[in-house]
């Protein structure tokens, strides 16, 4: 019997509202407009995140809005507690419902686990169906209740966690799928040059050979035929029927290349963004949304990077924003996006701390433990911002960003960094800290934000935005001379690189995100070292001792509670940044010399505890050559293209078992029994009264951030888009 705490929400759970509000009501009323209408492409394009995370939430979807639509809480709660459900059990309907609509679906954000109402079955079908909804309708609110109940209570092995074939759920690919098949359509898309960041993968079998067809979907306004901007000459050769030989594979098999993913919620987003079109600031502007509004409108991904290039020149604009098919971390696979969309207001003071440390890049990564060859070879100077958000849509919200993901722009024409500042104020202030020692904690709970900033913009600037990917173009020209350039383990000449249409994301693939974020947080520990960095940020003299000891610490006990998202069933780590920072403690652990300690005790409530120590004394004289060696081999491995000895590496230190100290599978047992629910966001909501925008907060409880989705889509008209959108795909799961 599974333990229910590991995939419920507590009705504790901590709800914090986002607050944009100052940086908002300081925008012209231009500005608002643009922001207004790029928060409405954003919220509505997040929607497609439902239907990329398992096959029911669309329909649990549907089922929260028609409830919470039809009647106030206040209501609903008396019509619940008068048949019989308890006060607790309504808590918990509603913190299911925050929890479903922060994650947009039924599996965590931050995690990929599955999570279940904290409630019998059968209570929440009374709720349900006493509803003034079910009143209404009650043959459709049945219906729609008995589509779903099994699956939003169920938590079969297969079921627990986002996953490939066997190992999980995915919506990214049709229930049948595997790695195989997620192997062969890749070698297919990769020699048609085929982007797969806005794609999923169906697959059914040929009646007469036996061989399996696939269909590639493609997302996009339009269906069927027709030009794909960016391949206008090869267009017939995209779109349509193929027939493919890949490796190891007994005859060709039929690839179908399709188009119209989404067509219905695409359209609003574009109409939207057609909206926001008219109060762009500058030319910059109004050519990136122009872009994406193709892209969006025909399914082209190089219409999208075309956009992403005119957004890096946009330059330290009030209002970012960036919208499209963006984060590979989802996929099981890795390579194909997640939808997110996001508008946010600059935060000038912190900003100017961040454009220090884009003019002191290159003498800082010069500091990095790689030879000159293996960094880029003009460091792009980029845009780095620290913003407020105003509106998130998505999965999920993150702390800080560094994009766009497309290799070849990264390379050569640049990237913008943004950190989110509200969202580090709002989700990173921790009311009860775990795991450290009582002298510890108070240093932990003055500085654990100020060293996160640190690291963030180390993390996003000098991490992701470093290193060189050595690479062969289609007229066979290296970006490199092999005749000088060695392997820095090996002493050797290079005899791997990346080829003609290969990225890393599909060199790397299945561990692409995870190193990549564990590259760039050792950057992130490595670097704030250097007194240099932390004078850009304000800290001298022994605060800047503590800022060091701090983000250093905190890197050790996310290592530590990282554990929770590791699966012992599967061996599968299940979120990127977690599996990195692990493979961080594990590094640290192996330097040795007293440098980290890992302590079992029992707590003041007389339960099994941890306590984490760190010898401050060794950070400098351990710990930065131990991060630094291993950095050098991340980037090495990185740069050169060698999946093979990057994953043996990362595979030794992502390995948990109990098979030596500290015996981590166990101490995952301690993790799991003192974890503590992650926060929720409440984001305002924005609308447009007598011609001005208007800007709506809420209280910060569940009741508040669902109250903010009901406000955001306040009339059944987007139903009938979900419903369209669950339908299409319900035979394929």
């Amino acid at each position: 019997m599974a333990d229910l705490s590991q995939y419920t929400f507590p009705n504790d759970t901590p709800v914090c509202l986002l607050d944009c509000s100052q940086a908002f009501n300081g925008l012209t009323q231009q500005e608002q407009l643009y922001a207004h209408h790029l928060a409405q492409a954003s919220f509505t394009g997040g929607l497609i995140v439902l239907v990329q995370t398992s096959p029911e939430s669309p329909g649990i979807f549907l089922l929260l809005q028609k409830t919470f639509r039809s009647q106030s809480l206040q209501d609903l709660r008396s019509t619940a507690l008068s048949n019989g459900v308890t006060e607790d059990e309504f808590q918990a309907f509603l913190v299911y419902a925050a929890a479903f609509y922060s994650n947009m679906g039924n599996y965590k954000s931050f995690g990929d686990t599955k999570f279940i109402p904290n409630m019998p079955q059968e209570k929440l079908e009374i709720l349900v169906m006493n509803s003034a909804a079910a009143v209404a309708d009650p043959g459709g609110v049945q219906s729609l209740w008995n589509s779903i109940k099994q699956k939003m209570f169920s938590l079969n092995d297969r079921e627990k966690e986002l996953g490939l074939g066997e190992k999980g759920i995915t919506t990214y690919f049709s229930g049948n799928c595997d790695q195989r098949d997620a192997e062969i359509v890749q070698e297919f898309m990769v020699s048609k040059n085929l982007s797969p960041y806005n794609t999923r993968l169906f697959k059914t079998e040929d009646k007469e050979t036996g061989l399996p067809v696939y269909e590639i979907r493609l997302a996009s306004v339009e269906v069927g035929g027709g030009d794909i901007p960016g391949f206008e000459e090869k267009s017939k050769q995209i779109l349509g029927s193929h027939k493919f030989s890949a490796k190891d594979v007994a005859g060709p098999v039929t690839i179908n290349v399709s188009r119209g993913d989404y067509s219905r919620l695409l359209a609003l987003v574009v109409h939207d963004l057609n909206q926001a079109l008219k109060y762009a600031a500058n030319d910059h502007e109004r050519a990136m949304i122009k872009e994406y509004i193709k892209s969006f409108q025909t399914g082209s991904i190089p219409a999208h990077k075309e956009g992403s290039r005119f957004w890096i020149k946009n330059k330290g604009p009030i209002v970012e924003t960036y919208i499209g098919f963006i984060e590979s971390y989802r996929d099981p696979f890795g390579v194909r996006g997640e939808f997110e969309g996001f508008v946010a207001v600059v935060n000038k003071a912190m900003s100017a701390k961040f454009s220090a440390l884009v003019e002191a890049a290159e003498h800082l990564l010069a500091h990095l433990p790689w030879p000159a060859e293996y960094e880029k070879d003009t460091f792009l100077r980029p845009d780095f911002t620290s913003l407020d958000v105003l509106a998130f849509g998505g999965s999920g919200i993150p702390a800080g960003i560094n994009i766009p993901n497309y290799d070849d722009i990264r390379q050569n024409e640049g990237f913008k960094n943004v950190s989110l500042g509200n969202v580090l104020v709002a989700g990173y202030n921790e009311t009860k800290v775990i795991f450290l020692q009582e002298k510890d904690k108070e240093l932990f709970q003055k500085w654990k934000i100020p060293s996160f900033e640190v690291q963030v913009g180390l993390h996003e600037l000098l991490g992701h935005g470093s290193g060189k990917l050595f690479m062969e173009d289609e007229k066979g020209k290296l970006n490199f001379d092999n005749s000088v350039v060695l392997h820095t383990e090996t002493h050797e000449k290079i005899t791997s690189w990346y080829k003609p249409g290969e990225t890393w994301d599909s060199r790397f693939s299945t561990i692409a995100s995870t190193y990549e974020e564990c590259r760039a947080e050792c950057v992130g520990i490595y670097l704030c070292l250097l007194s240099d960095v932390l004078k850009i940020f304000g800290h001298e003299g022994d605060d800047s001792d503590d800022i060091i000891y701090v983000n250093w610490l905190n890197m050790v006990r996310a290592g530590v509670m990282a554990l929770e998202f590791y699966s012992p069933d599967t061996g599968a780590w299940r979120q990127a940044h977690m599996n990195a920072r692990f493979v961080i403690l594990r590094v640290m652990l192996e330097a040795g010399e007293g440098l980290v300690q890992i302590n079992r005790i029992t707590g003041e409530d007389g339960e099994p505890d941890l306590q984490i120590i760190l010898d401050r004394s060794k950070i400098t004289p351990v710990g930065k050559p131990a991060i630094g060696n291993f950095l050098r081999k991340l980037q090495v491995y990185k740069s050169t293209g060698d999946y093979e000895n990057g994953k043996q590496m990362y595979d030794y230190y992502s390995d948990v078992s109990d098979s030596q100290e500290p015996h981590f599978l166990s101490l995952r047992t301690i993790v799991l029994a003192r974890k503590q629910p992650r926060r929720m966001f409440v984001q305002h909501h924005t609308f447009i009264q007598d011609g001005k925008v208007e800007l709506k907060s809420y209280e910060a409880s569940a009741a508040g951030l669902i109250q903010s989705f009901v406000d955001r889509f306040p009339t059944p008209d987007i139903d009938a888009i979900v419903q369209e959108l669950w339908d299409q795909d319900r035979p394929f799961f």
